[in-house]
Order: C-alpha cells, then structure tokens, then sequence
C-alpha cells in the first residue's frame, strides 16, 4: 500500500471515528457513576466535579457523564442565583446536547431521555432569571422529546419520573389558561395522570435498585405538597416518614422535609430539621436553609429569629426572598419593642433585593405603604402561620374590633379570628368573624 493511500486510509477512518460510526459511546450507570450522581444530589458538587473529571480521563466514551455534570450546573445555578454564572455554565447546555444527539445511540431508552432532562433542568434555571418564554419552549421541547421516548420504551422508568411531573403540571393550569398552552406548545395531561405515573416510579423504586430513588422520593411529595389539597399536603408528610431520606446527611433531604413540615403546621419539627441540617464545607452552601429557619423561629416568636436571617441577608447573594428576609427582621425588631430597629430593615426592603417572587412583591408593597403592624395581630399571624392557631387564639380571644383605631386594623382583627377559629373547628365563631370582615369591608379592598 503506498503513502498516500495510507494517508486517505487514516483520514477515513479518523471521520468515521468522529461521526461515532463504531458506536463506541455508550450510556452506562458505571458505579463511579452512580457515586457521582449521589453526591450531586446531596449537594457535594465540588466533589461530584473531581470525580467526574477522572470519569472523563477513565471513561470518555461514557455519555451519561453528561448527564450528572449538568445536574452539577443546575444546582450551582439554582442555589447561587448569579446571572454570570448562569450565562457562564449556559454554554456547556448546547456542548451537551449536541454531543448525545451525536454520538448517542438512538436506540437506547437514554439517547431522548437525557436530551429531555437537561433541556428541564436549563428551563428551571431560566426561571430564576425571568427567562419565562425561553422556559416554557424549553419545557414544551422536553416534553415531545419524553412522549416520544415513551412510545418507544413504556416501561422505561426514568422517563416516567419527568413526565409524571410534567403531567401533574399542566392539569393544574387554570381553564383561562389553557387555550394558550393548548396553542403554543403540546403540553397535555392531567394531575391524576401525573400523579399515578409517579406513584409507579415510586413503588418501582422502593422495590428495585433505582438510580433515582431518592431524587423521585423528592419529586413526589413536592407533587403532593404544591398541587393537592390539604389531605394531599399531610399525604406528603406521611410518605416522607416512609422512605429513606436523611435530612441531617443531605441538604436537599433538609430543605423538602423543612418545607413539607412548615406546610403541615409542624412548625417545631421544622426547626429541629434545620438546625441538624448538615454543616460540613463538602456539602454546597445553602443559604435558604437559614432563611428558612429564621422564618419558622419568628412564627414561634423566637427572640433569637434574626440570628438565621441575618446570616441569609448578609451572605445570599442571589435574588430571591432578600426584600421578605428584611420585612421578617423588622417584624422580629418590633416583637422586640425595637421601633428603630424595624424602621432600618423596613428602609432595607425598599432598598435590598428583586421583586420576582411573591413575597418579596408583598413586602416591598408594605415597605412602601408605610403602615406599622399592630403588634398583637403581628404575633397572632405569625403563630397561626406557624401551625400554632391555639396560641393566636389564647392572644386575641379577649379582643373585639372597636379595641383597633383604624377600620384596617378592625377588619384585620375579624379576619384573623375568623382564620384562626375556623381551624381550630369553632366553626360558628368563624362564621361570625368572617361575615364581621364583610360588613366591615364592603367599600374597601382589604380581606
């Protein structure tokens, strides 16, 4: 054979090489692996990186490496809410996607999987920025990817743990909604529908050795907590003392058992979670977490509520919940008897933080207004948002609404008793406080 037909010969089969027509690439759930991704779900990312970078030396031809290093930058992205970050890690997306749709085999139940979950984890992360409409195609996208994979492969369980979210999701949106989804994307389902497909992964994975176990455990009480009612919320509670999820080892673990407990009037328990949530520097910091705490130390009116939340507003240097954050430590200064105090957190509000989320939109509001709580309604909401609608009572059950100056105050106070002695089950003394809040307030915007 001569030289040049060598040369020809070697280009050859470097193109074929390129274009993956061995099948060389694989998706494969090696042990290091699957080492790897548990430690990106516990929020050890610094170490899930240094094991993937000696994945990447080992086993180059492993595509599901891909897969754990995205939910490296999802995690980052989600907790750090840094828009340069973001735009940073925003580039290794596309690298990612291209290189399945590449090299994949689409054969495997993984080749439309992995391109679906990635594309759901950027479309999250686009929320934290305001990226809505990106979001939402992005969603819309992943989507088609799944129900496509789903015909292929019915029995594929992953697959079923995205679209049984993405299912529950859309049979949630509102009917004076729905004819844009309907018009704009393919989304399609129902909330028992989602609901019954991740009960079969769960079931699935509490009898198999699942990979995602613990992230689909994650999954479903979030299901039950944000889109059922308030059986499905206990529900969720319920499930999470079923399952092996150990908040003081995991700090995802920490942050859903937390949030599950407060939403469950478990104020008490919620706490006790937080302040054994993991502290070790191997685990990624999770500044929530101390927001958190703060608020369920002031639903309980505890003196030294302000210490977590002051941690959060100092350090956090993300976008969300900084605005409430300061709300809630004038709220503590003025539970102190601390008026100047709550003057400087309220003047922060104003000045501190976004108005992306909710809460941060109503305490910027109040910040502007420039109304002062009355102090024992203040701790009569606290106490029944913190699930403890006995106490609440006990404070203002010797009250009536001419012992308040202003008609808000009045109003405020009838509503609050109404609230609280609906769940305590005085249900005609609820009655009366909730039709007192009408008469009140027929010719005003309040409650």
């Amino acid at each position: 054979m001569n030289f040049t037909r060598k040369i020809s010969l070697l280009a050859t089969l470097a193109l074929l090489c390129h274009f993956n027509i061995f099948g060389k690439t694989r998706f494969e759930w090696t042990p290091a692996l699957q080492d790897a991704y548990r430690k990106a779900i516990s929020l050890r990312l610094d170490s899930t990186a240094a094991d993937l970078a000696t994945i990447r030396q080992k086993d180059p031809d492993n595509l599901l490496a891909l897969h754990v290093e995205n939910y490296v930058d999802f995690f980052r992205i989600y907790l750090n809410e840094d828009e340069a970050e973001f735009r940073k890690l925003e580039k290794n997306r596309d690298k990612r996607l291209a290189k399945i749709e590449d090299e994949g085999d689409p054969k495997s139940p993984y080749f439309l999987f992995l391109q679906a979950d990635i594309r759901l984890q950027w479309a999250l992360a686009r929320l934290k920025f305001e990226e809505y409409s990106t979001a939402f195609f992005e969603t819309n996208k992943a989507f088609k990817l799944l129900t496509k994979n789903a015909e292929k492969f019915p029995h594929f369980m992953p697959n079923k743990k995205d679209l049984g979210i993405l299912h529950s999701i859309t049979g949630t949106i509102p009917g004076s909604y729905k004819w844009a989804v309907d018009w704009l994307s393919s989304l399609e389902g129902t909330l028992e529908q989602g609901r019954a497909e991740m009960e079969e992964v769960v079931n699935y994975a509490k009898k198999n050795d699942f990979v995602y176990e613990d992230e689909v455990y994650v999954y479903y009480a979030y299901l039950l907590l944000h889109l059922g009612k308030e059986k499905e919320q206990e529900e969720a509670w319920e499930f999470l003392q079923t399952v092996e999820l150990s908040p003081a080892k995991n700090p995802l673990a920490c942050f859903v058992k937390a949030n599950v407990a407060l939403r469950t009037d478990r104020g008490d328990e919620a706490i006790k979670i937080l302040e054994n949530r993991p502290s070790s520097k191997q685990f990624h910091t999770f500044f929530y977490l101390d927001y958190m705490l703060g608020v369920a130390k002031l639903q309980r009116l505890d003196k030294d509520a302000d210490v977590p939340l002051l941690r959060y507003v100092e350090n956090f240097k993300g976008k969300n919940f900084i605005k409430d954050a300061y709300q809630k430590l004038a709220w503590h200064s003025l539970l102190q008897n601390d008026r100047k105090g709550y003057d400087k957190y309220m003047s922060l509000c104003k000045s501190k933080g976004y108005t992306i989320v909710g809460n941060d939109r109503s305490a910027s509001e109040a910040a502007k207004s420039g109304e002062v709580p009355v102090l024992e309604l203040l701790k009569a909401r606290l106490l029944f948002d913190g699930g403890r609608p006995q106490r609440a009572y006990d404070l203002l059950k010797n009250k009536k609404p001419g012992d308040f100056f202003a008609k808000k105050n009045q109003m405020e106070f009838a509503y609050r008793m109404g609230r609280i002695t609906h769940k305590l089950n005085r249900h005609s003394e609820a009655l009366k406080f909730y039709q007192q809040t009408i008469d009140l307030g027929k010719d005003e915007t309040w409650y």
